[in-house]
């Protein structure tokens, strides 16, 4: 296998149709289409299957994706520290942050990390979990602060930095008080790493969980509760007032926030500092 046709695959996954893909890498369609065929050559398997006139993934084509994903990004990691070393210069970071990361638990890390490196260009990217993983893993991220996910994903290392206590709010006149009246629920949508803690810890203390409404954002949460939309489970950390609520279990569970980087990324000093800071929050 090359390099290149590693490159096509991510390409292929990343675009909406081929063509898209055969111009990300700078080729035509049918040196695209070639090397496609090459690589299922000496794999030995099919990696697309014909759907009319379409090419869709076929059964074995995850596992080499993520394979072709993790090659890829650690050849893009080897790339920009080579140009950072030839050229002198320190570069960029893209940070990835859940919300309760980015405004409350590293705010004051990060606005003195820029403080002391104005050298370092530091780009941060703040969203969902399971987003800024993959993003991480196709190395469009350098380093993400995330909640701990349920599997740690290949190629992907974690390194602990705090528990986060998740409180059980309801609207200021609810009266419920057993686990069992609980609910019903607004909170994070389906596939969070957040959702998933706050699932089994609800099932542990004998509560339903019927979900009526979502959103990846804590304050729009807050803000359902106010309305009298639903029950929630949020980190108290970080989310502002809750003045119109009730705190009916400071911590029904501990969801734990974690680093993540890739395994082969090659050797940044910029970084690791970042990490030092991120991980003692000093």
């Amino acid at each position: 296998m090359t390099t290149q046709q590693l490159e096509y695959l991510v390409a292929i996954e990343r675009s909406d149709t081929w063509a898209d893909a055969a111009a990300q890498v700078g080729v035509s369609p049918s040196a695209l289409s070639q090397g496609v065929a090459e690589l299922e050559r000496r794999l030995g398997i099919s990696l697309f299957e014909r759907d009319g006139r379409r090419r869709v993934p076929s059964s074995d084509h995850p596992e080499v994706l993520r394979y072709a994903e993790r090659t890829v990004a650690a050849t893009q990691d080897l790339a920009r520290w080579l140009e950072q070393r030839r050229g002198g210069s320190t570069g960029t970071i893209r940070l990835g942050l859940i919300d309760a990361a980015a405004t409350h638990h590293f705010r004051d890390v990060l606005r003195a990390y820029r403080d002391d490196r104005p050298d370092v260009e530091l780009r941060l990217t703040v969203g969902p979990s399971g987003t800024l993983l993959r993003a991480l893993e196709r190395a469009e991220l350098d380093l993400v602060g995330c909640v701990q996910p349920p599997e740690i994903p290949p190629g992907i290392g974690l390194s602990p930095v705090l528990d986060d206590p998740l409180a059980v709010l309801a609207p200021a006149d609810s009266t419920s008080t057993r686990p069992a009246d609980w609910g019903p629920w607004v909170t994070f949508p389906e596939g969070s790493h957040s959702r998933t803690v706050i699932a089994d810890a609800l099932a542990s203390v004998g509560s339903t969980f019927d979900v009526v409404a979502e959103s990846h954002q804590p304050e729009v949460l807050r803000e359902m509760v106010l309305l009298g939309i639903g029950w929630t489970v949020l980190p108290l950390a970080g989310l502002g007032p809750v003045e119109g609520l009730r705190v009916v279990r400071p911590e029904l569970a501990i969801r734990r926030l974690v680093l993540a980087q890739r395994t082969e990324s090659a050797p940044d000093e910029v970084r690791d500092d970042l990490v030092r800071r991120l991980l003692t929050r000093t």
